[in-house]
């Protein structure tokens, strides 16, 4: 074994270590070890743990998020899939009051800053399955439940900046207003969110034999602040729900810009080159449910989401000549997307202790792409519209592609005795997906897709979880056609793949969660395992020797396993009262058969493991809470490769350190400094280019990149009222 595998070795051992003495000693310092947890219970459903408002009190809490935070465990209750197809059976893990917020863009968990603690009555973290609920999946739902009074109102305010590390301070802020007036609740929200970043990299370029060859300089300025403003509105009837949400942002058009150096270590030249890059996006989302009890008959749900983002990146490279500028180099890459969901169903009961819900999703999806590309070393006419370069005809640049899916469904929840639950799913998808302008192509496509998840409660406080499913992944549509390359200088566009097809996998799960007596936290493992088919990543689509071109495509079947660590834990056995620890480990492994040297290899970009630890501390007596997050990840050998059709890359991450302290004064107002990236972690790639294919193994140039934006602070000032 090399120093470098030895080392990445034993630190792997050390995180294991760590994470088992840690879990002992919580258990070992636990007065009762099968003890009920302290926070009330819902008495129907011993899965289910509710945490009412006045558990909170001590931390004097400003938004739902800020209660959450204290409850142990809770990322791991929050841990699950986002986004994906449609809507679906598991589109999302919180609810507000017993809702889904009908939105992707704008779905629950976003909402929880911007609600006020001083509206929320309790939380349940959800632990079994019912067919009440309308979302679905292998972890746990949170659920937010507001007080429920004939009137009330609260208003909460934050201001923020930003400080980076060119001296710039970048302003923002929020504002929420959320109340209820009679049966309508209603969540009002502004914010302007600060994005302004400065990046410094370095790359150094070397030939085979190891001899400098060029060294690049960059920095590069992104003037950016996304603003947004939301709503959702809900009424009750007697019998029934209306809710609906919009939600609209903007980023205006952001200037982004980049100072380059080029030295040539040969020859000793030097060249100069400035970017001048503009970006612009604006979207808009609009959902609603109803919903309609008809008491011992059952209920039925209807929901829909349209949604529109539109988005134009405008490029020019100049070579400075002096104080001149000279175009080299033209890209401008459209794209928008839209999306239209409708989901309905009827739960019902069809015996004591079973319900079954039986509905229909459908979905359009649009992406229309264009790209328009100009250089000066081509023949032809110079065009003002191409930054006076000479435009060049791009193949399958300006295509729309539109996806019609339509899905039957069923899912029978069975509650098998007090402490076993069994929830599955049948879905039937049927897909047509057609691509239209400079390519023309029209697929279908048919899946099947069951689901079983099975609970069982072995103790109150210690559970099983055991799920199979099939998934079918979205694609993403920009796929389809040709974009534009941002990862490399030296290619300025890449193919897209008419033919790509769905990726599918059977998911295997088995999950053991405890939750240690007296609150003391939860210690949660899972090992899952990925049986894939038509797994996507770069493809060859070369014409010749002459012409390498590489695009996204269906590599062909492999497999992916791993297993996931968890702790959260309370310090209070160690004599530190409401400190909270938060550690996980991840390992994962993979295997796929490489399409370019034909080898068996890992996925790629993806590293064996990854760790994490959290620890924050709340000092109630004087108002003062501070904590830290620390991140760390597999390099080299473990696999962070991405191999191409004529180049290797391997990525390199340095561990990260974020701290954060937060002092409430002057009554209810809450002052919070943050230190992120205290490390100064960089993002580093190394290269290889090969002189013709990969499979060649020519070795032409070597390529040491690093990035980093330094450490930033930020300073958020939030109250209520």
């Amino acid at each position: 074994m090399n120093v470098e595998n030895h080392g990445l070795f034993r630190e792997k051992q050390i995180c294991l270590f760590l994470l088992c003495a840690l879990c002992l000693l919580s258990l070992a310092l636990s007065p009762q070890a099968a003890a009920q947890l302290s926070q009330e219970e819902n008495p129907t459903d011993d899965s289910t743990v509710v945490y009412p408002a006045s558990y909170f009190a001590e931390f004097f809490p400003i938004s739902a998020n800020d209660m959450l935070n204290r409850i142990p465990g809770i990322s791991l209750a929050l841990r699950g899939n986002r986004g994906g197809r449609g809507l679906g059976s598991g589109a999302g893990e919180v609810l507000i009051n017993g809702q889904r917020i009908t939105g992707k863009n704008n779905e629950g968990r976003s909402q929880l800053s911007r609600i006020a603690a001083d509206q929320v009555d309790y939380i349940e973290i959800i632990r079994g399955t019912s067919e009440e609920l309308d979302v679905r999946g292998s972890g746990q739902v949170v659920n937010v439940v507001l007080l429920d009074t004939p009137s009330r109102s609260s208003t909460t305010v934050q201001l923020r900046s930003d400080y980076l590390q060119d001296g710039t301070l970048d302003p923002g802020g929020q504002f929420s207003y959320s109340g209820q007036t009679g049966d309508l609740n209603y969540l009002l929200s502004v914010d302007a969110d600060p994005r302004y970043r400065a990046w410094e990299s370095l790359e150094s370029s070397f030939g085979p034999d190891g001899e400098l060859l060029e060294v690049r300089r960059e920095s590069r300025r992104r003037d950016e602040t996304g603003f947004q403003t939301s709503a959702n509105l809900g009424y009750n009837f007697e019998r029934s729900v209306v809710q609906f949400n919009a939600m609209y942002e903007t980023r205006g058009e952001v200037p982004d810009r980049t100072n380059r150096s080029i030295y040539d270590v040969i020859n000793h030249d030097e060249r100069l080159q400035f970017d001048d890059n503009t970006r612009s996006q604006d979207a808009w989302e609009l959902g609603g449910d109803f919903e309609y009890d008809f008491a011992s008959a059952g209920t039925y749900r209807a929901l829909f989401i349209v949604n529109d983002r539109d988005s134009l990146n405008t490029r020019t490279r100049f070579d400075r000549d002096g104080e001149e500028l000279i175009p080299n180099l033209f890209t401008e890459n459209g794209g928008r997307d839209r999306e239209r969901i409708m989901r309905t169903s009827y739960t019902f009961d069809v015996a004591q202790g079973q319900g079954l819900e039986m509905g229909f999703e459908g979905a359009q999806t649009i992406r229309d792409n264009s790209l328009r590309l100009g250089l000066d070393d081509e023949e032809g006419e110079p065009s003002p519209d191409y930054a006076n370069l000479i435009p060049v005809q791009v193949d399958n640049a300006n295509t729309t592609v539109e996806e019609l899916r339509y899905e039957p469904f069923a899912i029978h929840n069975w509650q098998i005795n007090p402490r076993m639950s069994l929830e599955s799913s049948l879905v039937m998808e049927i897909s047509t997906i057609e691509q239209s302008g400079d390519v023309s192509n029209t697929r279908d496509f048919e899946f099947f897709r069951p689901s079983i998840d099975y609970r069982f409660n072995i103790t109150p406080s210690l559970q099983l979880r055991a799920g199979v499913r099939k998934d079918v992944e979205q694609l993403s549509f920009s796929d389809f056609s040709t974009i534009v390359d941002g990862g490399d200088e030296d290619q300025n566009t890449q193919d897209g793949n008419p033919n790509i097809r769905q990726e599918q996998s059977w998911r295997y799960e088995l999950n053991l969660e405890m939750r240690l007596p007296n609150d003391l936290g939860v210690v949660n493992s899972q090992f899952w395992y990925r049986d894939v088919e038509d797994h996507i990543d770069r493809i060859d689509v070369s014409t010749g020797p002459d012409d390498l071109e590489s695009a996204r495509g269906n590599i062909g079947d492999g497999k992916r396993y791993g297993l996931n660590l968890d702790m959260s834990t309370k310090l209070d056995t160690l004599g530190i009262r409401n400190a909270l620890l938060t550690t996980g480990v991840r390992l994962r492994d993979s295997e796929y058969i490489d399409p370019f040297l034909g080898i068996k290899r890992r996925q790629n970009g993806n590293g064996r493991w990854q760790t994490n630890v959290g620890f924050r501390h709340d000092v109630t007596q004087y108002g003062l809470t501070y904590g830290f997050d620390y991140s760390n990840a597999s390099n080299g050998s473990t696999g962070r490769l991405s191999i191409d059709v004529d180049d290797i890359e391997e990525f390199i991450e340095a561990p990260r350190l974020n701290a954060y302290v937060e002092k409430i004064a002057f009554g209810n107002v809450t002052f919070r400094l943050e230190s992120n990236n205290i490390t100064d972690a960089e993002w580093c790639r190394k290269r290889t280019r090969f002189a013709g294919a990969t499979a060649l193994g020519i070795v032409e140039e070597i390529e040491d990149y690093c990035n980093g934006g330094g450490m930033e602070l930020a300073l958020r000032v939030r109250t209520t009222f």
